[in-house]
């Protein structure tokens, strides 16, 4: 971030772990009942992952998703990993079933990943830090929705993001792949979802239907607000415009959302999407931006059906800020 060098250091050089001494464990599951979520909010995962988000968030204000921006190996590689994932739903058509959503070749695609995880997590992870590929991977395997339930939603985009601060953490990606963490691997593992979400029909995990920003995404309203930040032109009376999305979606993460459920719903926007259609009187994508935080953190970080599922290892614990 800009400026960092002046003010000391910058949030990746002080999540950055060293490595002496430290043990990796597999992640689990810490958040049992309601009152747990006070240890949560307590917590150094939270602080590193509401950290990581508002840092990126910072990194992409007012830029395009096709501005210049450096990708080093490692971004590379988790491309890769990701058109694996997009190859192997190509390779898993959905199967004739009598229920229209929830189609079963899903679980035959995740037993794929769930087997292969820690293989694909090495490939992006050098040599020297081998030791946290069993740690990383369950944060892979956590962020594509649910086998059992064929569900996705807000907790499992969460995982994803989880997944790259850990590599964050670990040193893998640099505080100069911030714009590529976004343009370049978020959008793309944006894309693997949706397509999942579309060709086997997956359920919204834990939605609340129309009052709910989106059925299965929230972070890249976040952030494809924070690119239009004092964008000349464009307000954010313009996304329910379907002819100025269609014609800029491929620039901002935002208008990209907009258009997917433009495409996946019928009726008027006001009805199937009420919590965007409100926010498209806001005035000023700052105000918009600013929002969509706190709304990210009371609807989803706050909320114990969603972060039950959260898993804590050594990367991101469980322990409390300044323990």
């Amino acid at each position: 971030m800009a400026g960092s060098s002046e003010s000391g250091p910058s949030p990746e050089d002080e999540m950055q772990i060293s490595f002496d001494n430290h043990s990796f464990i597999v992640p689990k599951k810490e958040i049992n009942m309601f009152p747990d979520m006070g240890k949560w909010k307590r917590s150094k995962a939270y602080a590193d992952y509401v950290g990581f988000v508002l840092t990126l968030n910072e990194s992409v204000k007012g830029k395009k998703l096709a501005c210049d921006f450096k990708t080093s190996e490692p971004v590379e590689k988790l491309v890769l990993l990701l058109n694996t994932l997009d190859r192997w739903i190509d390779e898993t058509p959905p199967v004739d079933q009598p229920s229209r959503f929830g189609n079963k070749a899903f679980r035959a695609w995740y037993n794929k990943l769930e087997k292969e995880a820690e293989n694909l997590v090495s490939n992006v992870i050098p040599p020297e830090f081998s030791a946290a590929v069993v740690e990383a991977a369950v944060y892979l395997k956590e962020s594509v929705g649910n086998p059992t339930r064929i569900d996705y939603g807000t907790g499992h985009e969460a995982a994803f993001a989880a997944f790259l601060c850990c590599l964050c953490k670990i040193g893998v990606l640099k505080e100069d792949d911030q714009l590529a963490i976004v343009f370049c691997i978020f959008d793309r593992y944006l894309q693997v979802m949706r397509k999942l979400q579309k060709i086997y029909r997956m359920e919204p995990a834990g939605s609340q239907g129309v009052w709910g920003l989106d059925d299965f995404q929230f972070l890249p309203f976040i952030w494809g607000s924070s690119q239009l930040i004092d964008h000349p032109t464009l307000t954010p009376a313009h996304f329910v415009d379907e002819k100025v999305v269609n014609e800029r979606h491929k620039e901002y993460m935002f208008l990209e959302c907009v258009r997917f459920i433009n495409e996946m719903k019928t009726g008027p926007f006001a009805e199937h999407s009420n919590q965007l259609w409100n926010i498209s009187a806001v005035p000023a994508w700052s105000k918009v931006n600013q929002g969509l935080i706190r709304m990210y953190k009371a609807e989803c970080l706050e909320k114990f059906p969603v972060i039950q599922h959260f898993k804590f290892g050594s990367l991101l614990t469980i322990n409390p800020v300044g323990s």
